[in-house]
């Protein structure tokens, strides 16, 4: 019963946040309009302005606004992640790197040692 109610959550939940139930809600809302206006009443008239289109409406609208925010900051961070994996690849290239020449280092230390040893040899002959 719980995956049920998460699917049709997220189903209603992607449809509402849609300009076009927007306007299907603004549609809605106008119908209600013309008797508000009849009424006369500034209190029914500001309540259908608050209750009845701000609220039907603005839901949806800040819906869709979320949604593009979520969506912008989901390419933020993918796009820090690949720089960030990119920039982890070039250290481990450069750590490579210099680990083969601080071996060639060594080798050449190795290489320096064994041939002033035998200069110091053949001096001493």
């Amino acid at each position: 019963m719980e995956k049920f109610n998460t699917w049709l959550a997220e189903k209603i939940t992607s449809g509402v946040a849609t300009m076009w139930c927007a306007y299907l809600f603004a549609a809605l809302a106008l119908i209600s309009l013309p008797k508000a206006i009849e009424s006369g009443d500034s209190i029914v008239i500001i309540s259908w302005v608050a209750q009845t289109f701000l609220q039907l409406v603005l839901l949806s609208i800040i819906m869709v606004g979320q949604k593009a925010q979520s969506k912008k900051v989901e390419d933020t961070i993918n796009e820090t992640h690949t720089a960030s994996i990119a920039e982890f690849e070039l250290a481990k290239e450069a750590r490579s790197i210099a680990h083969k020449e601080l071996s060639e280092l060594h080798q050449l230390s190795k290489d320096m040692h064994k041939l002033m040893a035998e200069v110091e040899t053949r001096l001493k002959k």
